[in-house]
């Protein structure tokens, strides 16, 4: 096995790894060197991402497992991205992180990866990164908190913000209430409550079969996360023995199976412009209208925020993903390989047949909703597809038609959403422009953009909003989102104005600006397209390279199988 290991073009070869081993020698015993799998250990970690800020002892269970199985445990470094805390947007620089952790990974003498997430942008950037150099690799995610409580009721992360945010603004909650509330949202380690990105992401890597079961739901402070991570660092070697590389992993049926279970549990928007981005580095074949096509065969069986009533904590104790991959049984490929080594469906075979808390995981004759998942709309405002979550939103606006109410920047919306004299009223359509990839840049997640104060005023907590940008996993309401082209690159979202008719018909996936062709394409002659406000630097190679949400938001060099080895050896 040794002379087979990609480390041992560092460190088995007499002379010229001299200098690579005697480095490296600092406490690692002899027989380090001597043909053992060395294994990369990508954190996360780090204070400046809350979400992640326990990675680091999650890493020292994997380090027990590799050392257990035979294998030398190396941790490393990568970019980490917390939502919360970077501006403009974590999405921004989900494609940084991704080429960090490539090259660390192509550059030093690994191999095998355990790749360690938490907050929204760090899995997909992981798995994108580890895709491009294609090692064996495996995924733990760092779980969600636990519950939060606020007066006898749960509360959960992001989705309960937006609802009380609204209530402060149309002042049915004093602000004195609000920042108790603050204070009872946050009470543990681990990634947002809800079925939010971060743990619609931790799911979909135990869908896709990347990651060991249960990763998806284990609570943060729960201490079988550290149980799976200590088995997850035994597996890893194996793999490496078994030449289990990622793309053996990650096949075509193993992304439908994700885009099936993502729409079982409700999950975010944003899996969709990930799964593609994932999927486009390794060459697998996935389009948008896989999304609707494979969302439709499932229904909504888990009953959590924000396309239900409960949180992560309740789904763990339900039984997690594998009851639901269970009760999908019949509709799932049973047979998509796995990190395990085994096939998909041996990743429900240790779990009772039924939910232990049928409210929170339903039976598959007693769904949530009937028909759940993403769907894509198509129409002259979206050609190239714009996506909609319909169990978060308002079933009476899933079929809407209204006069459009346009704001061309975040900027704009901020300055004119709660002047008394805008002009707007609940039947109205509100359109955001600016915040896609290259407009923003970063395409950030402003599409759930609140509604103007004296709608909210009126009781109203939903109107039909259309925008270019993506909108937090936590988030609700009847929005459109991810509409492509968007308006910085020309798409027809740039030229709505102000009194156009607009009609949304979700049942029949369509979004129509009503002008005729002829005034479109007039319309869109005339438009100039903006100069850039970022000329130099990371910005400028996001704006310049960014393709568009439609085909992953990866940046177009990056695209395709990139398996080129370091051939080249300084000592």
């Amino acid at each position: 096995m040794g002379d087979a290991l990609r480390s041992q073009d560092w460190y088995g070869r007499p002379l010229e790894g001299f200098a690579h081993r005697s480095w490296m020698r600092r406490g690692l015993p002899d027989d380090a060197f001597d043909g053992r799998p060395m294994i990369g250990i990508a954190t996360t970690w780090s204070e400046l991402t809350p979400c992640n800020s326990h990675v680091d002892e999650i890493a020292e269970h994997v380090k027990r497992g590799v050392w257990e199985a035979g294998g030398v445990p190396l941790i490393f470094p990568t970019t980490s991205l917390g939502e919360t805390q970077i501006r403009p947007t974590a999405m921004l620089l989900r494609n940084l992180m991704a080429m960090d952790v490539e090259e660390s990974i192509r550059g030093n003498p690994m191999d095998g990866v355990v790749l360690l997430g938490g907050c929204d942008k760090t899995t997909p950037a992981q798995l994108m990164g580890a895709a491009s150099v294609d090692l064996p690799a495996i995924m733990v995610s760092g779980g969600p908190m636990l519950n939060g409580r606020y007066k006898g009721s749960e509360l959960g992360s992001g989705t309960d913000l937006w609802k009380y945010t609204a209530d402060v603004r149309a002042g049915t909650m004093s602000m004195d209430e609000f920042l108790e509330l603050e204070s009872c949202m946050t009470r543990s380690r681990g990634s947002c409550n809800t079925m939010g990105t971060a743990s619609t992401m931790a799911c979909m890597s135990e869908a896709l079969g990347i990651a060991l079961p249960h990763n998806g739901a284990i609570p943060a402070s729960d201490s079988r996360r550290l149980r799976l991570a200590h088995l997850a660092g035994r597996r890893i070697v194996e793999m490496v023995q078994e030449g289990l590389t990622m793309s053996q992993v990650l096949t075509r049926a193993n992304f439908e199976n994700a885009i099936r279970i993502l729409a079982a549990i409700g999950g975010s928007t944003n899996a969709v412009v990930h799964l593609l981005a994932i999927a486009g580095r390794l060459g697998v074949e996935l389009s948008l209208d896989d999304f609707d096509r494979f969302s439709q065969e499932a229904p909504l069986l888990v009953n959590l925020k924000p396309s239900g009533d409960h949180l992560m904590e309740d789904f763990f104790y339900a039984g997690g993903l594998p009851v639901v991959i269970h009760h999908l049984r019949d509709i799932l490929d049973g047979e998509a390989p796995t990190v395990m080594g085994r096939p998909f469906s041996t990743y429900a075979d240790s779990i009772a047949a039924e939910s232990a808390d049928p409210d929170v995981i339903r039976a598959i004759d007693d769904p949530l909703q009937a028909e759940s998942g993403i769907a894509v709309l198509r129409g002259n405002l979206c050609p190239n597809g714009a996506v909609l979550k319909p169990n978060a939103a308002t079933p009476e606006l899933m079929t809407h038609r209204g006069r459009a109410v346009v704001f061309e920047s975040i900027e704009d919306y901020h300055a004119r959403i709660d002047d008394p004299d805008l002009d707007v009223d609940e039947t109205c359509v509100l359109v955001l422009k600016g915040c896609g990839p290259k407009g923003y840049p970063g395409m950030p997640e402003v599409g759930n953009f609140g509604l103007p104060t004296k709608v909210l005023e009126k009781g109203v907590r939903d109107m039909v909003r259309i925008s270019d940008a993506r909108m937090s996993g936590t988030a609700y309401g009847t929005v459109v989102l991810h509409t492509a082209p968007e308006a910085a690159a020309g798409g027809p979202l740039a030229v709505v104005r102000n009194g156009d008719t607009i009609s949304l018909d979700v049942p029949n996936r369509s979004l129509t600006l009503e002008i005729d062709d002829a005034e479109l394409e007039r319309r869109l002659k005339l438009w100039v397209r903006p100069d850039p406000e970022y000329t130099r630097g990371y910005y400028r190679l996001y704006i310049d390279t960014v393709l568009q949400a439609d085909e992953g938001c990866d940046f177009d060099f990056l695209v395709g199988k990139t398996t080129r080895p370091v051939t080249r050896d300084s000592h």
